[in-house]
């Protein structure tokens, strides 16, 4: 659903207008019914369509909550999560909390990645480009051919 990414515009009010060339297809998969909540492992937000939320939600709930990571994990994305509707021009209202969170102004990116897509702030998307990895290769990609 979401791929390739796009710079735009959040206004003073704290709102993006969702990209007109996903506008139909979210009119069409929820009704403009998204749920934003803050990625743990990095400063952006994450965008999902109301039925893929409903999953990664079912997930997270059925995570032991004995376990001081799972905790944390819910209280993060679970606990951050809001439902936006996008309004009749394709906007959606942002809470202030994951704005701050996510250090949105108003240079933001839009990464599609399929099922959700992610909100960074220009700078920190450009930061993250840059960034050095070097983390081992998962085993689960070793044998990835694109």
């Amino acid at each position: 659903m979401f791929q390739g990414s796009q710079s735009i515009n959040l206004d003073v009010k704290g709102r993006v207008a969702v990209p007109s060339r996903y506008r139909d297809v979210l009119a069409a998969v929820c009704e403009g019914r998204l749920v934003v909540t803050a990625s743990p492992y990095e400063r952006c937000l994450w965008i999902y369509p109301e039925p893929q939320w409903q999953e990664v939600k079912a997930k997270l709930e059925s995570l032991p909550n004995s376990n001081k990571q799972v905790r944390r994990m819910q209280r993060l994305v679970l606990g951050n999560a809001s439902e936006l509707d996008m309004d009749g021009n394709g906007r959606v209202l942002l809470p202030p909390v994951l704005r701050e969170f996510a250090n949105l102004d108003k240079k933001v990116v839009l990464v599609g990645l399929g099922d959700k897509a992610e909100l960074w702030s220009e700078q920190g998307w450009n930061e993250m480009l840059e960034e050095a990895d070097d983390e081992p290769m998962p085993e689960a990609m070793s044998n990835l051919s694109l």
